[in-house]
This record gives structure tokens, C-alpha cells and sequence, in this order.
């Protein structure tokens, strides 16, 4: 049976930071970070494991991934997360770094009774003729032709996005620019755009929440709010023309040909990958943390909760359907660590004397 993450966490709200385990640090430090939503399930997973297997306390607030680069460029937490990996010249700009975590989906999402999930098709122009307002009725004979044998209900398409500056949303608009020449020209790819139509709200919870509550409401999520909500997810017809499911192994068939080896700052984008199996709207998500650190104790308290996270918690990442960064990039994480961060007097804070 899947574990999902406690259903209490989806109910949390975004403003709040989350206590995410126990004890405190030798000498009263604390781990804290803020950011982006889109790997919130799978990072309280892992912050409650590691609580039991060192007693070590991590807070972080799930604001959106605009928030947490805002927060660590402002040097109010140890780490950003962010779904929007910055260009290197950004990172160059303020001293930063960044490397992936943990890669996972954005899924549509729609409130239709009487559909099951995975029972409705969409195409790449029909999502962005949906959120361009161009398709305004379920009943459209577009989403009819692309339906055949499923009953579609006349009622108007609410539009759900997000209000907040959102990595999940840098990931959603990355892939409509890739695929709609109309979204590309009027919107564009941004963590917050200028929405031609719909309503807007808060996180992902915020998203999930509407979508429950009007009918006839489609919005975008990450995969684990779509499960532990029980909504009805859409499939979509991918680069290769095939309509694929969201799940881990569509996710795994999106990254399969990611060449992080020489993506320069580790900056790649997941979205509108080839292959037969491919989910279209897959992404990554980093954690942004400075080159040099002035809290050499706290960084490395960070860096260990991060390498413990890819050495250890594969399997509570795969049973949320994120999927867990491969060993070879992680090599290639840890290796950025060693020569990259580093205290004032620029000794290497990586590896740990203990790890």
C-alpha cells in the first residue's frame, strides 16, 4: 500500500512556517529554509524521518519558490528552494549555488463529477487554449474530438492559478511557452505571469483547494496533492504524441536523458521532453545555498540533512511519486559542495568530519 504524506500537512497554511521535527542541535542550532511548495510533501517526509535518526530540528516555510529567493538572498534563512532553477549569472550575481533535489510532476487537475481520473485527454494547445480563456466549456467540441466515448458536461471551465510567485507555476508557463506560439507571445514563462482569465490561490493547497470546491474548475498541482486530494488528474499528450498518466515512472521517463553533467550552475529545465513515456510539465527542485558561509556549523548541519536525504530517503521520495536524483548526479552534487562552499577563510565545509 502507498504511504502518503499525514493528510493534516495538506491542510497547512503557506504563511506559517512548519516545524517539521524534534530536538535541536548541539548548542541550540536550527536548520531553516523557505520556498518552494512543489517538493513540501516529500521534504516534511523526510525532515520527520530524519528527526528520529539524529534528533535534529529543521524549520521551513512553504511560502512558493519566489519567497525562498527573496529569503536567501536577504540571508534571513540557510537555504532557498526554489522549482525555477536561477541562470548562473543570477547565481553568480549573489554568490550563490544551487543543485537539484528531487525531481517530480505538475499535473492538471479538474473538478468534473462523474470522471474518473486519468478518464479525460488534453492536448498541449487545448491546456493553453483553456488558460488563455480561448476554451471557455468542458463541452467544447476540441475537447470533445479528443474524447470520444466520454460524456463532457456543459458547464463553464474555471480557470484555477496561482496567486503567489510559484516555482510550480515557473514549471507550468515554462511548458506552455514551449508548446502554444499563442501563450508564448501573450504570457509568456515566468514564477508569476499576468493570468488572461481565472482565479487565483495561495500555494498548491491553495490551488487543490479551489479545484475541490467549483465545479467545473480545472487548475495545476504537484502529483502529491493530486493524490492525497483524490482529484481527478487529466492525461496529456506528449513531444512524442503519445497521452501519458502522471506517475513515477512517466517522471523517471522525462529526466532519463537529463545531462546534468554539463548543465553549468546545474540550470535544467524538464519540461516537453522526448520519449514515448514521457510526462510533459516534469521539473526539479533545488535548494539554493551561499558559497560562502559565515555559519560554517549551521551550513554543514544543512549539507548533512541534504546528503542523508539522497543516500536515505529514496523510498519515502517514491512513495509520494517523486523521483529520487540518480547517484551520478548526486556524485555530482557533492563534488560542487567540496569545491564551491566553504567558510570565510575559504577551508571546504564539505564533506562533514562526521556524516
Amino acid at each position: 500500500m502507498r504511504t502518503r504524506f499525514p493528510r493534516y500537512l495538506a491542510g497547512l497554511g503557506l504563511a506559517a512556517g512548519l516545524a517539521l521535527a524534534g530536538a535541536c542541535l548541539a548548542g541550540g542550532t536550527i536548520i531553516s529554509g523557505a520556498g518552494a511548495t512543489f517538493p513540501y510533501p516529500v521534504y516534511a517526509k523526510w525532515a520527520e524521518a530524519y528527526q528520529k535518526a539524529s534528533g535534529v530540528r529543521m524549520n521551513y516555510q512553504s511560502i512558493g519558490s519566489g519567497g525562498g529567493i527573496r529569503q536567501i538572498i536577504a540571508r534571513t534563512v540557510d537555504f532557498g528552494a526554489s522549482d525555477a532553477p536561477l541562470k548562473p549569472e543570477m547565481l553568480d550575481q549573489h554568490g550563490l549555488m544551487q543543485f537539484p533535489m528531487i525531481m517530480g510532476g505538475v499535473v492538471p487537475v479538474a473538478n468534473l463529477p462523474g470522471i474518473q481520473p486519468g478518464a479525460l485527454k488534453l492536448g498541449p494547445a487545448e491546456l493553453a487554449d483553456i488558460y488563455l480563456g480561448r476554451i471557455r466549456r468542458w463541452n467544447d467540441p476540441r475537447l470533445e474530438a479528443l474524447n470520444p466515448g466520454v460524456t463532457l458536461p456543459d458547464r463553464r471551465i474555471t480557470v484555477v492559478h496561482r496567486s503567489d510567485g510559484s516555482g510550480t507555476t515557473w514549471i507550468f508557463t515554462n511548458y506552455l511557452t514551449k508548446v502554444s506560439p499563442g501563450w508564448a507571445k501573450k504570457v509568456g514563462n515566468a514564477k508569476s505571469v499576468s493570468w488572461p482569465t481565472g482565479v487565483g490561490g495561495k500555494g498548491n493547497e491553495g490551488v487543490a483547494s479551489y479545484v475541490r470546491r467549483i465545479k467545473g474548475a480545472i487548475g495545476y498541482v504537484e502529483y502529491a496533492y493530486a493524490l492525497q486530494n483524490h482529484m481527478t488528474y487529466l492525461k496529456l499528450r506528449n513531444r512524442d504524441g503519445r497521452f501519458v498518466a502522471p506517475n513515477s515512472a512517466s517522471f523517471q521517463a522525462a529526466a532519463a536523458g537529463a545531462d546534468w553533467r554539463h548543465a553549468r550552475g546545474f540550470y535544467l529545465v524538464l519540461t516537453d521532453q522526448p520519449g514515448a513515456g514521457s510526462w510533459p510539465i516534469t521539473g526539479a527542485s533545488f535548494i539554493l545555498m551561499y558559497k560562502t558561509q559565515s555559519k560554517p556549523d549551521r551550513a554543514r548541519a544543512v549539507l548533512k540533512f541534504w546528503d542523508w536525504a539522497y543516500h536515505h530517503g529514496q523510498k519515502l521520495a517514491e512513495s509520494l511519486d517523486y523521483v529520487p536524483m540518480p547517484d551520478k548526479v548526486v556524485k555530482l552534487v557533492e563534488s560542487a559542495w567540496q569545491r564551491q562552499i566553504h567558510d570565510e577563510a575559504g577551508h571546504s565545509l564539505w564533506p562533514s568530519a562526521v556524516r
